[in-house]
């Protein structure tokens, strides 16, 4: 039994493919269970034809012993008889005249009558012909054409044993009528035995009969014919003496095998049929065979009672029959007119026809080889193999429009779409959750639960590796922007319309899994898991859950990160000349914060109406926490430096009063309560930078205890900073901060403060 061979490489290229491994180890299990259990049956079977062989061998070599040694007496008692009988070679020669007499009388005699009863052949078969459901004459016809054919073959025996070839050649002449007649009655045979399924079922029990008495005839002069030229093979001076035991068939004329090649040839006519309607129609599979088990059964009920026990006709036919079906099971599958259904039909096939055949008394173990060589797997993951390269192909043609749409996106008027509610789309999106849904029907077709779910996984990969491919292909663009050296004049050629995509695949995001429950409109993560599940085993839907909220977190991250890489461009560009003036000299005589304040609310105004209502409030908690984090980091500033004479308590107080006056008018007192809370981490700032330099270690406690996630490199900035900064001070943070058992928490805006 041949299996295809197992690629790991194949079924493991990605790392989230460890997760089915237990699947593909279950699988192995159960697929290498059933080569055990055919192989045990197969070996269970050999060794019992084997054996049978074997002791068939023996009976025949005991036989044909037998019948030598039996000759052997026979010639030695002949031999011995001449010298006990008087006058014995006088006698044995009269005998033998009066045999060789007897002999040419008869063989005259048949001459002579022998064209008579050719015409008589004649008449009868033509009588059969007039009549063929019934074929009277069939048994008479048999029994003359055998005794004429007899006649014929000790004739031309004689005439060869003479050596005399123009006789020999003028005997064939005469007899040369009746290859006609053998060849008629060898077409009725045929006939008949096409036609034996439907003479059972018309009840025509008499002509199946007469049928198989001649086929059970024909059978024994073979094996006599066999028999005796196997025992005088070597003994052919002993053949010469026992002519009269030679009286019969002399050749093999294998009616039984013509036989068993119809009941072959019958079901080829009907397969090559049902391969038309099946090409036709991927459905019709079932009922295209509905007259292989229609025949079997026939034949079980029907026939035999009518044939020789020891033929075991159901199951020769059976045997036959099966071989024939995995024949054109394994053509099919082969066939390149064949489609991903029609395959998909043939999978599913090998469990209703052993089912079937099951009942009509055959067991699976006893219909070798199996009907599609065990390639349900093979064919399952090629067809599955076929879905995913359909979609890997679709989601590859989208993607690359998508790039080719994000390089092209300073064409004017922006190549961005608009949905009902007014917010910025990308394009193709819609395409994408369609196509997923097409390749969902099309692995459903199968009506086999491990294509589809093998075809889900396949896209769960491919959604998680579009969010990456997306965020890869933005942040590389981004880039370009973050990059740029703060001297000189800014490059913004795509800038703005890269800050539209940021915000289009933000919403594309939210769009993917933002349920609607009040217009009852499902996103489109709930319209794919809700389209599968009905597809799937329940045991499969447990871990597809944990995909798809996997899909969703990853959906919330990358929209997120689109509004926090939004805010990131605009310090890198709006901002790019203000940041490093903070706490430096230039910081005093500016009034930076209300300008960046002022920008950003610019921004707001003109994104709130095509960005995501979701997103609006995170956008602005976003660059609340990136203006926090980018201030309290200016005091790496080049020339940062807080001088008591300066006042900068004051500065500082300012530019945190620009900040909460933004936030006490936002429209979501929620979120500016949210962000207000957040920027309280500004006083242990500022204790930091007033406090005399002897409290300088309890600041910095105090500090470390509210905010565990403190760094001790942007301490140390912030130490260095002040106008009296001495190493000491820093020595005794440092020296608190191997004091304190910090208790680790949740994290706080000062793990991204560097």
């Amino acid at each position: 039994m041949d299996l295809p061979p197992v690629n790991l490489a194949e079924l493991l290229r990605h790392p989230d493919d460890l997760d089915k491994i237990t699947t593909l180890k279950a699988e192995f299990m159960r697929k290498k269970a059933a080569v055990d259990s055919q192989l045990r049956s197969g070996l269970r079977e050999q060794l019992e034809t084997t054996q049978a062989g074997m002791n068939g061998l023996a009976d025949g070599q005991r036989t044909v012993q037998q019948i030598k040694e039996e000759m052997m007496k026979i010639d030695k008692i002949c031999s011995e008889s001449q010298d006990m009988i008087t006058d014995f070679a006088t006698i044995n020669l009269v005998s033998q005249a009066h045999r060789n007499f007897g002999a040419v009388e008869t063989m005259r005699r048949n001459l002579e009558t022998f064209s008579e009863r050719l015409d008589a052949i004649d008449r009868m078969l033509h009588e059969d012909d007039e009549d063929p459901e019934n074929m009277p004459n069939l048994l008479a016809i048999h029994y003359e054409l055998t005794q004429l054919r007899n006649i014929r073959d000790d004739a031309i025996e004689q005439i060869q044993r003479g050596d005399d070839p123009g006789l020999q050649s003028t005997l064939e002449d005469y007899f040369s009528r009746l290859d006609k007649y053998i060849e008629w009655f060898d077409v009725n045979i045929t006939l008949v035995a096409m036609s034996l399924i439907n003479l059972v079922i018309a009840d025509n029990n008499s002509l199946v009969v007469r049928f198989a008495l001649i086929i059970e005839a024909e059978e024994k002069s073979d094996q006599r014919v066999l028999a005796l030229q196997e025992a005088l093979k070597d003994h052919k001076e002993m053949a010469t003496r026992f002519q009269s035991i030679t009286d019969g068939a002399k050749t093999v004329r294998g009616y039984k095998d013509k036989f068993l090649k119809a009941i072959r040839t019958f079901a080829e006519d009907q397969f090559k049929e049902s391969k038309e309607k099946f090409l036709g129609d991927p459905d019709m599979l079932d009922k295209s065979l509905k007259w292989y088990f229609n025949d079997l059964n026939a034949v079980k009920i029907g026939m035999t009672p009518l044939m020789p026990k020891k033929w075991k006709i159901f199951k020769t036919w059976a045997t036959i029959y099966h071989g024939l079906m995995h024949d054109y099971l394994i053509g099919l599958i082969d066939d390149p007119e064949t489609s991903s259904a029609h395959t998909l039909a043939i999978i599913s096939w090998p469990e209703a026809y052993y089912r079937k055949m099951t009942k009509l008394g055959m067991k699976q173990d006893e219909l070798t080889p199996h009907v599609i060589n065990n390639r349900e797997a093979e064919l399952v993951r090629d067809f599955r193999a076929l879905i995913i390269k359909f979609l890997d192909e679709w989601i590859d043609r989208i993607y690359k429009q998508e790039c080719k749409d994000f390089v092209d996106r300073n064409v004017e008027g922006g190549n961005l779409d608009q949905d009902e509610y007014g917010y910025f789309r990308t394009k193709n999106l819609v395409d994408l959750w369609r196509m997923l849904r097409e390749q969902v029907d099309a692995a459903g077709n199968s009506k086999r639960a491990d294509v589809v779910e093998g075809v889900i996984d396949a896209m769960f990969q491919r959604l998680r590796s579009r969010q990456q491919s997306w965020q890869k292909m933005l942040e590389d663009e981004a880039a370009r922007y973050e990059l740029q050296p703060p001297q000189g004049q800014p490059e913004l050629d795509g800038f703005q319309p890269l800050q539209d995509w940021l915000v289009a695949t933000a919403n594309d995001q939210i769009a993917c899994i933002d349920d609607n429950e009040d217009e009852g409109r499902m996103a489109y993560l709930s319209d794919f898991r809700r389209k599968f599940s009905a597809l799937v085993s329940p045991q499969y839907m447990d871990r597809a859950e944990t995909e798809i909220a996997a899909l969703r977190d990853g959906y919330v991250d990358l929209s997120t990160w689109c509004m926090t890489k939004f805010a990131q461009l605009v310090f890198a560009v709006d901002f790019r000349t203000v940041m490093p003036d903070f706490f430096t000299s230039r910081w005093y005589t500016t009034n930076a914060m209300a300008r960046m304040i002022a920008t950003f609310e610019e921004y707001v105004s003109d994104y709130k109406m095509v960005l995501h209502h979701s997103l609006v409030d995170i956008f602005i908690e976003i660059f609340a926490e990136e203006l926090l984090i980018r201030y309290l980091s200016s005091v790496r500033n080049k020339g940062a430096k807080f001088r008591r004479q300066d006042n900068f308590q004051d500065k500082i107080f300012d530019d945190l009063s620009t900040a909460f006056d933004f936030f006490n008018n936002l429209p979501n007192p929620d979120v500016g309560n949210a962000i207000k809370e957040t920027w309280r981490v500004s006083e242990p700032f500022l204790q930091l930078l007033t406090v005399d330099k002897e409290a300088v270690p309890d600041a910095f406690a105090e500090f470390k205890s509210q905010y565990w996630d403190l760094q001790i490199s942007w301490v140390e900035a912030v130490l260095r900073s002040r106008d009296d900064f001495e190493r000491s001070m820093l020595n005794a943070v440092k020296a608190r901060a191997a004091q304190m058992d910090v208790v680790r928490g949740p994290e706080t805006i000062m793990s991204k403060v560097k």
